[in-house]
């Protein structure tokens, strides 16, 4: 299962903030391209890599808990300079 929400829009792209329940190969990626929104610069399922040469796919958030230290384990990562060439993100990713 694949949850989303799309945080903001743009001209030619979308923001869109995505939960996972599963962890199967390509989930993302492949349900995006399921539903005719498939992630800019993903051309092995129908991106366009005309805005970005590789997929513009970015997690900004790993939440788990340890296995052994039982406390849970939050990362942050904020997007990479590729990304921010496709649309003037100007939002507070934290807020998502």
């Amino acid at each position: 299962m694949t949850h989303f929400k799309v945080v903001e829009q743009f001209e030619d792209t979308a923001l869109v903030a995505v939960r996972l329940e599963t962890g199967r190969t390509h989930q993302i990626r492949v349900h995006f391209s399921s539903i005719g929104h498939p992630l800019a610069g993903d051309d092995l399922y129908g991106g366009q890599v005309q805005l970005i040469s590789r997929q513009a796919l970015h997690s900004f958030e790993l939440k788990f808990v340890h296995p052994v230290h039982k406390q849970e384990m939050i990362f942050h990562k904020m997007y990479p300079e590729d990304m921010k060439r496709l649309a003037p993100l100007t939002l507070n990713l934290q807020t998502i």
